[in-house]
């Protein structure tokens, strides 16, 4: 019995109670029915197959069918089998909702974080996918080098080098599943070796600074001006985490005076530069400014992502560390990593150039709609500003003086979803705070973006 169960028919987990086999049988199945753990449709092992997976008689297993045939649990077809019948399944009674969660979606959103979902790759992605999946040797699907798959990592160093200038080399790159979890990694180094304080931009993402501090680190808001993050005065920090090419969420690069000034701090004081380059591919105007680790790679950790040039639901995100912390982020990551079949399809997109050309599309469709929201202010609401760099996925909207609270009211009302620069400051930063909206128009999908772009004018002053 133990070789048919193992090799026929269907699975059903079914323990029958009670007095008599046929009736046990038949209750089993009168509850999972229902109760709904049987849902509507559900197709039944053939009554040879159940009856032995049970080890009972097949005119037991027949004759209890039959019954719940006639009661209207089941149904029987001749070609389609023994089925859960139609009908209407009880569902537990809804948790109240939240009293802090929103009352529900707005149907226009410009809150940035997001690329435009709908745009990924689908037929790209599956096609490397394939392809990878074909290619790929026996021991790929094994536990693997917890550093990441040989392929991803060879793949990202030659990609990094190329693109964004990152001296990297295979056997200091770490995949890891975001950027948070490479945040996360780090921290618990530092932590580790006796680190304290993390210094911060004072204007960034508090997700970051929480998840940080979870680990047992102080964060410490740099001061800044107009020429951005004085990275000078990071004085006795143990880290500092700085996003050179395209500050998020102010959008500005780091002048070169300032990324030098960073580099003089790390080296003086051993100190180590966290280096965001969330969005780095799509800069607009001119050429992207290289990574600020091609200046130091042995005190510079410089971290990227999938999830603004593809998707954040991949959780893909990579690390190029100095030599002297690579195993002790292996380490601290617990033997952990991403998924194997994730990391050969990436592999196989940078490497058959795939990965350029989605990214190439990506940036032109972006700065359409950079280009679009400019030219809507200048005629709509001539008061708004807008500033920073032509680069990524958001752009920041000065504000008359005192004017944000109330434009996110009025753009709420719009049905639209957008943020106030000041939810980005760090509690404790003693930069002036300004008026501005923070606006993510890579998030609407295409045929969203005119109607989310309309909503905003309505509620700009």
């Amino acid at each position: 019995m133990a070789e048919r169960w193992a090799t026929l028919g269907i699975d059903l987990h079914l323990e029958p109670t009670g007095p008599g086999l046929r009736r046990g049988l038949t209750d089993a199945l009168r509850e999972a029915v229902r109760t709904g753990r049987l849902a509507p449709g559900t197709r039944l092992p053939s009554s040879r197959s159940l009856a032995g997976d049970l080890g009972i008689a097949r005119n037991t297993v027949a004759d209890a069918y039959a019954d719940l045939v006639a009661e209207g649990w089941l149904t029987a077809r001749q070609g389609s089998g023994t089925r859960v019948a139609d009908r209407a399944v009880p569902r537990p009674p809804a948790r109240p909702a939240s009293p802090r969660r929103a009352p529900g979606r707005l149907p226009y959103d410009l809150v940035p974080g997001t690329p435009d979902l709908a745009s990924f790759p689908r037929a790209a992605w599956l096609k490397a996918t394939r392809r990878a999946l074909a290619a790929a040797p026996n021991d790929a699907l094994g536990y693997g080098d917890p550093r990441g798959r040989p392929e991803l990592r060879t793949a990202l160093a030659g990609y990094l080098a190329r693109v964004r200038g990152v001296r990297a080399d295979p056997e200091r790159l770490v995949v890891c599943s975001g950027f948070a979890h490479g945040l996360h990694l780090l921290c618990a180094v530092l932590r580790a070796r006796g680190a304290r304080t993390l210094a911060v931009e004072s204007y960034g993402l508090d997700v970051h600074w929480d998840l940080v501090e979870r680990t047992g680190l102080r964060t410490v808001p740099l001061p800044s001006d107009d020429l951005g993050t004085r990275t000078q005065d990071a004085g006795d920090a143990d880290a500092v985490l700085l996003n050179p090419a395209h500050q998020f969420p102010l959008g500005g690069a780091l002048v070169p005076e300032r990324r030098a000034a960073a580099v003089d701090w790390a080296r003086r004081t051993g100190g180590l530069i966290l280096e965001d380059d969330y969005d780095g591919e799509f800069r607009y105007d001119r050429q992207a400014v290289g990574a600020l680790q091609d200046l130091d790679p042995d005190h510079v950790v410089y971290l990227g992502t999938a999830s603004k040039s593809l998707a954040p639901g991949l959780r893909l995100g990579w690390m190029v560390l100095p030599p002297s912390l690579v195993q002790a982020a292996v380490a601290h990551g617990g033997g952990r990593s991403v998924g194997v079949l994730e990391q050969l399809t990436l592999a196989e997109f940078l490497t058959s150039g795939a990965y350029d050309r989605h990214v190439r599309a990506a940036r032109l469709r972006y700065r359409r709609r950079r280009d679009a929201l400019v030219a809507a202010l200048a005629t709509r609401a001539p008061d708004v500003r807008v500033t920073g760099i032509a680069a990524g996925l958001h752009a920041v909207l000065r504000l008359p003086p005192g004017t944000e609270p109330s434009v996110v009211r009025a753009a709420t009302w719009q049905g639209l979803a957008v943020h106030g620069l000041s939810r980005y400051r760090h509690p404790a930063a003693a930069t002036t705070a300004e008026d501005a909206l923070v606006v993510g128009y890579a998030t609407p999908p295409d045929h969203a973006w005119a109607g989310t772009l309309e909503a905003l004018c309505r509620a700009l002053p």
